[in-house]
């Protein structure tokens, strides 16, 4: 099954100002989500972010929320997105099956959207070296289960290859530049 741009959509789950410190190997997360929604943006695939509960945990992280400027965040209070109708009510407008997700925490808020997703009918691509908790080892479990459950799970340089399908474009130009 190829991942195709004008089937998939992004998320990017949660990856806030007061929880962002706790998580593990926190810096390349940060690093490899801000190449994903590039990547994301250079071959026109559409972007939705989340915030848990924000007078809680504050807004998203500043080099992300900077790349993510046009799009406004859907508060949750929920886990799950999809126990969002705000959320889920703009999922089920971009006409999509794939859901390329980024964020935290990997075995809490990211699993349990990614369950809901695939029993709805989408796909979920879980973007292994964008995703992370506190505890490496829930990260680890976390990424088995959605293995298991029927999860994709991938790294940012491969599915973004894979949503540009071919070389010599302009995109393939921005994201060669931005995976060096």
């Amino acid at each position: 099954m190829r991942i195709l741009a004008h089937e998939s959509v992004g998320l990017i789950i949660d990856i806030q100002e007061r929880l962002f410190p706790l998580i593990a190997d926190n810096e390349n997360v940060a690093r490899n989500t801000a190449i994903l929604i590039e990547g994301l943006k250079a071959v026109d695939v559409k972007i939705l972010v989340t915030e848990q509960y924000t007078k809680g945990l504050g807004v998203t992280i500043e080099p992300l929320k900077n790349l993510l400027s046009e799009i406004n965040a859907i508060e949750k209070m929920a886990f799950s997105c999809c126990d969002e109708p705000a959320f889920y009510e703009k999922l089920s407008l971009q006409g999509v099956r794939n859901v390329i997700i980024a964020g935290i925490e990997s075995h809490v808020c990211v699993l349990q959207t990614a369950i809901d997703l695939l029993s709805s009918g989408y796909i979920p691509v879980i973007v292994e070296d964008c995703v992370g908790s506190r505890n490496p080892n829930d990260k680890k479990i976390a990424i088995e289960r959605l293995r298991k459950e029927g999860a994709v799970i991938t790294t940012y340089e491969s599915i973004l290859f894979e949503l540009l399908r071919y070389s010599g474009t302009e995109s393939f130009k921005k994201i060669s530049r931005l995976v060096k």
